[in-house]
């Protein structure tokens, strides 16, 4: 914790420090009165639609196959 003339005389470096990672806590007659943190930019919003043309699907992707089915739905679930 470091009191307001102590901020004040080193803020370049606390502010080094802060950009390192570290926390500065900055008080006022020892009561805790701001917080020095490291800036985190802001993420850029998602935007959808970035392979719109690069996906294709066949005319008969959605269509089961007969094994398939005869696999899930047989009476047997072990090994023959």
């Amino acid at each position: 914790m470091k009191n307001i003339q102590e901020a004040k005389t080193h803020l370049s470096r606390l502010v080094e420090q802060a950009a390192a990672g570290e926390e500065i806590i900055i008080a006022k007659a020892g009561k805790p009165m701001a917080k020095l943190v490291p800036y985190i930019p802001p993420q850029p919003a998602r935007k959808g639609g970035f392979l719109a043309g690069k996906i294709w699907e066949s005319a008969d992707c959605w269509e089961t196959e007969a094994e398939l089915i005869e696999a899930m739905t047989g009476a047997s679930i072990e090994p023959s």
